[in-house]
């Protein structure tokens, strides 16, 4: 094992757009140190990863190789038992989200970490991004209950059409991003859900009869706080309205001002705010505002590349400084439970109480 100083040696599985980002980030950051790469097949690397040797097993990987850390970027259903079988070989484990395809896996997941003495960091890449943070903290200075208005539609043709369908294979749009800005509204309420409520619509014939593209859930938490999420993927999807990030409540409301100009299927502007607008509800005798609208700009934001890297620099210092993740992996399983009650719920015509 390495020292206190020594790189720590990593495993990077999967080559998809998140997979190439966090190696490449690894690569970049002199605290780790690749020793392999995994991919069923042999891909198109980008520059600095030419050198790397590319697996195409992980449990034979992890065997020969035996990382320090492993890093699954792979597709979902092989989450779980990839990252339990990381940590049970001794390894700590970055783990891109969803979590696991199930609850119980997930926990399976967090129970084998906390067994085995092991960091479990879940790839919810907005906890490491400043604007997202600021919106969290400013939302919260409102006090709630809340309402949380979030989307996150894509317009895709061509190769990310292919990414999407490949990516609906396992996981519907409602949780594969969901669990995203679930994680934000848990973060901001600090309450519990009670309920559940989904919808879904299967909008193109070139996926499976069973799965859905598009689709919208509610939440409804323990302190009056409510909220909705809705994705769609395809080339049937619109571009108006695409992406709302607003969170309302008695004293005001905080929202996210997207540029105009911006594209639904461009992957920095899921993350890229532009404007933080901030409105106080306070009004005077008359009636009227005692204060205007304030707009924060959120200039020299990091692009999708340096979050990931700002993200796999917190892995790396939560293993070096032996940070308590317990939080961090509780969090990770709720938001997914939600959105899997949600994906439930679609599938039922039910809402899924708590």
């Amino acid at each position: 094992m390495s020292s206190a100083t020594s790189p720590i040696r990593v495993l990077s599985a999967g080559l998809g757009n998140m997979g190439r980002s966090h190696a490449l980030a690894y690569h970049e950051n002199p605290g780790f140190e690749i020793i392999g790469l995994v991919n069923r097949s042999k891909v198109p690397v980008p520059a600095g990863l030419e050198g790397y040797e590319i697996h195409p097993s992980f449990p034979d990987a992890l065997r020969e190789l035996k990382p320090e850390l492993c890093s699954i970027n792979t597709y979902s259903d092989s989450h779980a038992e990839y990252a339990i079988a990381a940590m049970e070989a001794g390894a700590h484990v970055f783990l891109e989200k969803p979590l696991a395809t199930t609850v119980a896996d997930a926990e399976r997941v967090v129970a084998c970490a906390k067994a085995n003495g092991r960091k479990l960091v879940v790839g919810y890449i907005l906890r490491h991004h400043p604007s997202w943070m600021r919106l969290i903290e400013e939302a919260r200075k409102l006090g709630g209950p809340y309402v949380f208005r979030m989307n996150l539609n894509q317009q895709s043709s061509g190769p990310t059409w292919a990414t999407h369908k490949a990516l609906m294979q396992t996981t519907p749009p409602i949780v594969d991003c969901g669990v995203h800005y679930v994680d934000v509204m848990c973060q901001i309420t600090d309450a519990k859900p009670v309920e559940v409520r989904g919808m879904g619509l299967r909008l193109s014939d070139e996926i499976a009869p069973d799965m859905y593209n598009y689709g919208h859930l509610q939440v409804l938490f323990d302190d009056g706080s409510l909220g909705w999420y809705e994705a769609g993927w395809g080339p049937m999807i619109s571009e108006t309205a695409f992406f709302v990030k607003d969170v309302m409540s008695p004293n005001g409301s905080v929202s996210i001002v997207m540029d105009p100009n911006a594209k639904s299927d461009d992957i920095d502007t899921h993350t890229k705010t532009a404007v933080i607008r901030l409105h106080n509800a306070a009004t005077g005798p008359d009636g009227r505002f005692l204060s205007p609208d304030e707009d924060l700009k959120m200039a020299g934001e990091p692009c999708h590349q340096e979050l990931c890297d700002r993200e796999q620099a917190y892995v790396l210092k939560a293993i070096r400084e032996d940070i308590d993740l317990t939080r961090h992996m509780d969090d990770a399983v709720q938001s997914l439970r939600i959105c899997l009650a949600a994906d439930e719920s679609v599938r039922t015509g039910q809402p899924v109480k708590f």
